[in-house]
């Protein structure tokens, strides 16, 4: 099977680190109770590691990650976590190195590189088995670039990189997003495309939208190539930047609220991102105003049972509209109990 490999107890895999956040190998197979020796080859020209998670967690590594911030180039990137099964250092261009592990149970074992900015997209799947595995183009365990891969002659399968366009190594669908480090913002940044044009920068470590521009997206390339210190560069202008911090107060807008962040969640692509102010719960949600003439967001409540204010800048040059109430000098009273409210942020 194109893009498979399948190994009996004790097997040596090669994996081969190629250009465009890719690793060859997509998926391999192993039976119970093998000892396992992957050797990462790196023949990229930035840095990459291997991370071999337990089943279902590779998303939770790659987010403890990059939670690591200065200190991560000190950890190779690798959390500390039983999460994490077994991992290599993080390589230089031309540099190789291998892990010797046992997998038991069945199950699928997720393999990523958690550098900063690619454990989003570039990861493959250890299946333990002796089940034949699913068709590859069907293979939601593999990045979406491996699987259209399939459409390419078999002798190609998994040595070459579909055409996509530049800085993106994988085909654009919107709305996106990328977990990333973006300028004036703290290290949990998720920047998310909209549309081709519009796009935001949510900080997840602070639990608000930091600012919005118009043009096009994000430029990762230094980024990746870096060593951690370089940021994505945003693609376009900034026509809103926040000037209040975090806009939600409780009982007065005065005072801040100790805030929690609780993770995000997708409907059609779109994000909403969940944190708790104090004791209440929020879900918040950005949308695209028609003809692209700006931003809304829904915020939904939960245990509300005081009153909520939304702080704004007046010069910020953009003109806000709420459906619960109006904004007097720049301050929205939410009354306690309100369950939602739909804010517009109109260019």
């Amino acid at each position: 099977m194109a893009g498979t490999v399948s190994a009996q107890q004790d097997t040596t895999i090669v994996i081969k680190v190629l250009g465009g956040l890719q690793f060859d190998l997509p998926r391999f197979s192993v039976r119970p109770n093998t000892r396992v020796t992957i050797t990462l080859d790196n023949h990229d020209d930035m840095a990459h590691n291997l991370v071999v998670t337990q089943p279902d967690s590779r998303l939770k590594v790659v987010d403890l990650a990059l939670k690591l911030a200065d200190k991560g180039a000190k950890m190779d990137y690798v959390p500390t976590t039983p999460l994490v099964i077994a991992n290599t250092r993080i390589l230089e261009p031309g540099k190789m190195e291998s892990i010797t592990f046992m997998v038991g149970k069945e199950g699928v074992y997720p393999y990523v590189c958690t550098y900063p900015g690619h454990g989003y997209i570039m990861y493959g799947a250890m299946y333990v088995t002796t089940k034949p595995l699913p068709p590859l183009e069907k293979d939601l365990n593999v990045p979406e670039a491996q699987r259209l891969k399939t459409a390419m002659p078999a002798g190609h399968a998994g040595h070459q990189m579909a055409a996509v366009p530049s800085p993106h190594p994988y085909p654009l669908r919107y709305p996106m997003y990328y977990r990333t480090f973006m300028p004036d913002c703290s290290p949990a940044a998720i920047a998310v495309a909209l549309s081709e044009t519009e796009s935001y920068c949510f900080d997840a470590g602070k639990c608000y939208l930091r600012y919005a521009w118009s043009g096009g997206f994000v430029d990762n390339t230094d980024h990746w190539k870096g060593n951690g210190s370089k940021l994505t560069k945003i693609v376009g202008e900034v026509y809103w930047r926040d000037k209040t911090g975090f806009p939600l107060r409780i009982n007065t807008p005065d005072a801040l609220p100790q805030v929690d962040f609780q993770g995000y969640s997708f409907s059609n692509r779109i994000p909403t991102f969940r944190y708790l102010i104090n004791d209440i719960e929020v879900k918040e949600t950005l949308k695209l105003l028609p003809d692209n003439e700006g931003l809304s967001r829904t915020l939904a409540f939960r245990n509300n049972t005081k009153p909520v204010f939304f702080v704004v800048k007046t010069d910020d040059g953009i003109t806000y509209r709420s459906s619960a109430g109006e904004f007097k000098d720049g301050i929205l009273k939410i009354p306690a109990g309100t369950q939602r409210v739909t804010i517009t942020m109109k260019k």
